[in-house]
């Protein structure tokens, strides 16, 4: 099989084995919201991150844990295939620990640059009456509340960022796409599995797919970015979680 054709099958296994599938479900989501007889996408509410069975601590911990470690799979799969067509695989795509000052500094300021346009962004969205109220975080309070809280958003920067943003930039240069097209698939892909937030979660992940693609042409590494999204969320998980009753305005 000729090696672009190979890519591309790959391309596409990868996707709906995790991001693309979710992608699916989303858009079945955003039209089950869209089509609700006499509620709004507005007056609707997204919740993240809920607990499976609050009344027994123990076994909700373990549908966490499950729910934390699975989907990393996905990232030992394109770590793998990479290996096979380049070798070193994580210093390819720059997830190591080579420069963690610079890899720390980079992410602080892309969490920063994008983390707080992008709660105005979804104000705003609110306001336009185009997205949905998105509730972070709802796992039932107990010791290990915080700390699952941020490991899923460990979780979330190294599938993300790892897939749709070194992964998938790698293999469409290789199929010989233009550079400008890469960036907005990789968006685009980002922005899918968000629709079910509404169409202002839609947007705003494009944007933020755009801007990360930019900047890691620039970087060459993917873990500035790990760091970026994951701060991102373990602010909104851990600080809507502390802050749950205070931000009704939200």
């Amino acid at each position: 099989m000729e090696q672009k054709t190979r890519y591309g099958l790959e391309v596409w296994i990868v996707l709906f084995l995790g991001l693309g599938r979710s992608a699916v479900y989303s858009l079945l989501s955003i039209v089950e919201r869209l089509t609700r007889p006499d509620q709004p996408l507005a007056q609707q509410t997204t919740q993240l991150n809920t607990s499976t069975v609050p009344d027994r601590p123990w076994l909700d911990l373990s549908y966490q844990l499950a729910g934390m470690l699975f989907p990393l799979v996905q990232v030992l799969l394109v770590l793998y295939l990479v290996h096979l067509s380049h070798q070193q695989a994580r210093r390819l795509l720059g997830l190591d620990l080579r420069c963690p000052a610079r890899d720390l500094g980079y992410g602080l300021g892309l969490a920063a640059g994008i983390g707080i346009p992008g709660l105005g962004f979804y104000l705003a969205a609110r306001e336009l009456g185009v997205n949905t109220r998105v509730e972070p975080a709802n796992l039932a309070e107990h010791w290990w509340t915080v700390p699952v809280l941020v490991g899923l958003a460990v979780m979330n920067g190294l599938v993300e960022e790892v897939i749709v943003l070194g992964y998938l930039l790698l293999r469409l240069q290789e199929r010989g796409w233009a550079w400008w097209v890469v960036v907005v698939t990789s968006a685009l892909v980002r922005g899918s599995y968000h629709l079910y937030q509404g169409f202002g979660g839609f947007a705003g992940n494009v944007i933020m797919g755009v801007v990360f693609a930019l900047a890691y042409r620039r970087l060459g590494r993917v873990m500035p970015f790990v760091v970026a999204h994951a701060l991102i969320d373990i602010v909104a998980f851990v600080g809507y979680a502390l802050a749950r009753p205070y931000l009704t305005w939200l």
